[in-house]
């Protein structure tokens, strides 16, 4: 489907989804789509798994959701699909930090140069549109300074406050590795847009999302990876010593956050929230393999590699600030989540392990 063709965008103002093909971006939009708007996807289709969304998005929204195959660093399609927009939610992104440290410029190109030129594509029409940014708990670096006790098969903070609530928006960034530098410079951008240009911006800073359509490979997306791995009987390699500590957030509710800010734009310009599932979402790798083994059923064989660099021992999101001002309420249970990701996986095996699905390509949509 092309914007030429697509009925959708047709004397309306769609709601634009850079990187919508992509994993949280195709659940953005299928949620637009059943509320009732039309949705411009914008997607360079280099992610593995992006061409089995856009089917997807297509057979369910035919006349609701229109694609243009095309780089977010496209000026002139940047330019088409701005001037339709009524709001933004920018996904598109170059989002692995491997990938970043073997080709720095691309990252930088894809994610802080991108992010610019949406920005300023935006400022030319000169009405308000409302911009919403995923950005990353990457840009708080690798928190090397918080002291940590091993409970366990995971890391925890020694701070009583800390553990209890997790990082919250008043950690000083810490931009490291390329793509940390890169997220984060966009995230900044961003943000000084709404200071600058009077622009009603805001940004989303991602802990780890989770759930259908995710198609997560080694780099990124380690939760449906570890899954897959083990729906396929293949071996789960961890990096450093598997006790290191996220907080999971279930897709479902990471799309609410989403339509929220855009909601509540008047009151959040300007601001950014650390986005994941909490303390009460947290768990090692070691223990979502065990959830996996003991809950689940399946083997999961395991290998350990060293540490990567700017790998984070332990990032949970305080909910707080993100829970008070886009009146959200508590996130899916882990385990809950968990489970119904593995029936969807499960469900869609015999899609998932064609060699055309899981081609290896660099640019994707951040999650």
């Amino acid at each position: 489907m092309t914007a030429e063709a697509a009925p959708a965008v047709v004397g309306l103002r769609p709601v634009l989804v850079t990187g919508g093909a992509g994993f949280i971006g195709s659940n953005l939009a299928d949620r637009l789509a059943r509320e009732g708007h039309h949705v411009l996807v914008l997607d360079s289709m280099a992610r593995k798994g992006a061409e089995l969304n856009a089917n997807w998005l297509a057979e369910r929204h035919p006349e609701r959701i229109s694609l243009i195959s095309s780089d977010v660093r496209d000026t002139m399609a940047l330019r088409q699909v701005v001037a339709e927009a009524g709001a933004i939610f920018h996904f598109a992104a170059q989002v692995a930090v491997t990938t970043s440290f073997a080709d720095p410029r691309d990252d930088f190109s894809v994610n802080l140069s991108g992010t610019l030129g949406l920005l300023e594509e935006v400022r030319r029409q000169q009405r308000p549109i409302p911009f919403i940014f995923a950005s990353t708990n990457k840009v708080y670096g690798e928190l090397a300074d918080i002291p940590l006790v091993c409970d366990r098969d995971a890391y925890r903070p020694r701070d009583v406050e800390l553990r209890a609530h997790g990082i919250s928006e008043l950690r000083p960034l810490d931009f490291h590795t390329p793509y940390g530098c890169s997220k984060g410079g966009a995230d900044q951008y961003v943000l000084d847009y709404a200071r600058s240009f009077d622009m009603p911006t805001a940004v989303l800073r991602m802990s780890c999302i989770y759930g259908p359509r995710q198609m997560g490979n080694e780099d990124q997306g380690w939760v449906a990876h570890f899954l897959i791995q083990a729906l396929n009987e293949e071996p789960i390699t961890i990096f450093g010593d598997g006790r290191q500590v996220r907080d999971i957030l279930y897709v479902e509710d990471a799309v609410d956050a989403y339509l929220s800010a855009w909601r509540r734009i008047g009151s959040v310009k300007g601001k950014a929230f650390n986005l994941g599932g909490g303390a009460a979402n947290s768990v090692s790798l070691r223990g979502l393999i065990a959830f996996i083994t003991n809950e689940l059923g399946l083997d999961a064989e395991t290998r350990y590699q060293d540490w990567r660099p700017g790998d984070q021992r332990y990032f949970v999101s305080d909910r707080r600030r993100v829970e008070h001002d886009l009146s959200l309420g508590a996130p899916t249970p882990w385990r809950e989540g968990i489970t119904k990701l593995f029936n969807w996986l499960r469900s869609q095996k015999n899609v998932l392990t064609s060699p055309r699905v899981f081609s290896v390509e660099r640019s994707e949509v951040a999650g």
